[in-house]
């Protein structure tokens, strides 16, 4: 049976060719096309700066660092997010700390943030996921961040290709210090595995590459130790200084290679997924038993998920059996997410999953649709056909 997932990535013959060529040349890993597509991607968004990495998740752990949480601080996020952002924190040697959702967004709440913020003075970031690609309110939380003398990352790990609601890109970074992106096979984009941290700050920008790095810095003019630099006033071709504790978080040319060519490409794929999303807002429109679980920003989310609030207990079902008889019918769908304040590791550290009532009405209907760039049209209408039945 040929399965309708709920994600795919889209890769054309510009694609292989990209990676063919590049496996062709004389460089694999960090050669001229990591350059490049860091420098694509920042004039995509209009950011400054942009540091590729290995994920997503090295990502959010260096910009965590890199903003400065550490043991003495903590960093706000929401729990409708992948544990990543969460662990970002941990990584850094700080604390996460959780804020409930808008029931209508599905995004971090702002009177939640105050709230935190006047009982957490540790919190030294705010995260905000613009979850399944629909941008938080910037404005809003820059407002309370800056108030508060706190700083923002954005987990853009949905979101490349949306807009804020002033039609600016997604990671231009006017309104945080840095911005988050993933290339995982069913983003917006892939490079297979990898990330992208955007920034218009350039201490920031030095300081990520070298954590991207092991530490190491190999610019002349900000050595530490200039004097081994040199021999008898010639720079030392082969001198390099580790300036701190870094990481082995490097992308390689090869995915590179395919990142730029996807990057052609965002725009009609943006579009496609936009088109596929009216097409299911239309069909829902008015049910009782299953909506959109967003409903605003529609032109200005670039769509990572479907995510729909299904009443499972109105149609006589639960979500597994659901979920199950879909498969059985040739339709994988998916859950985004478990809260991360249900996870027990994260109980352990004193989490209480009831304390986020959003989050948990949200969660107890949440499911996540087919949506992807190849989805065809008849293939849509497949799924919805088969939705409306099994719902009664």
């Amino acid at each position: 049976m040929d399965l309708i997932s709920y994600g795919r990535q889209h890769i054309d013959e510009d694609d292989v060719q990209a990676v063919v060529n590049c496996l062709r040349s004389s460089a694999l890993t960090q050669g001229p096309l990591v350059s490049q597509f860091e420098q694509a991607v920042a004039d995509y968004v209009g950011a400054r700066y942009a540091v590729a990495v290995s994920s997503g998740t090295a990502g959010l752990h260096l910009a965590a660092l890199a903003a400065g949480v550490g043991p003495a601080n903590a960093l706000l996020t929401s729990p409708i997010t992948f544990v990543a952002t969460a662990n970002a924190a941990l990584y850094a040697g700080g604390a996460p700390i959780f804020a409930d959702v808008d029931a209508d967004t599905v995004n971090i709440s702002l009177a939640a943030i105050e709230a935190k913020l006047a009982k957490h003075p540790e919190i030294r970031v705010i995260s905000p996921v613009h979850f399944s690609g629909l941008p938080c309110d910037m404005v809003a939380i820059k407002r309370i961040a800056d108030g508060a003398g706190a700083v923002i990352v954005e987990d853009a790990a949905h979101a490349l290709g949306s807009r804020y609601a002033d039609g600016s890109a997604v990671g231009n970074c006017k309104y945080s210090l840095m911005t988050v992106f993933s290339f995982h096979p069913v983003k917006s984009i892939t490079t297979g595995e990898g990330g992208l941290i955007t920034t218009n700050d350039e201490q920031t920008y030095r300081k990520l590459l070298r954590l991207r790095s092991h530490g190491i810095n190999k610019e002349a003019d900000t050595y530490l130790l200039p004097e081994n630099a040199q021999t008898d006033g010639v720079p030392n071709p082969w001198y390099y200084e580790m300036q701190e504790l870094g990481f082995h978080y490097r992308i390689t040319d090869i995915q590179c290679a395919l990142g730029l060519s996807q990057l052609k490409k965002l725009d009609a794929f943006v579009a496609r997924r936009r088109a596929l999303v009216k097409r299911y807002d239309a069909t829902f429109a008015g049910s009782h038993l299953i909506r959109p679980a967003q409903t605003a920003g529609r032109d200005h989310s670039a769509h990572h998920l479907y995510p729909v609030r299904i009443n499972f207990a109105a149609a006589g079902t639960t979500r597994a059996v659901f979920m199950g008889e879909l498969r059985r019918r040739g339709v994988i769908t998916q859950v985004h997410y478990i809260p991360v304040t249900m996870q027990p590791f994260y109980q352990r550290l004193g989490c209480v999953s009831a304390d986020y009532s959003q989050v948990n009405a949200y969660y107890a209907e949440a499911l996540s649709l087919p949506l992807y760039v190849d989805l065809t049209d008849a293939q849509q209408d497949s799924v919805i056909a088969l939705l409306l039945e099994l719902l009664g």
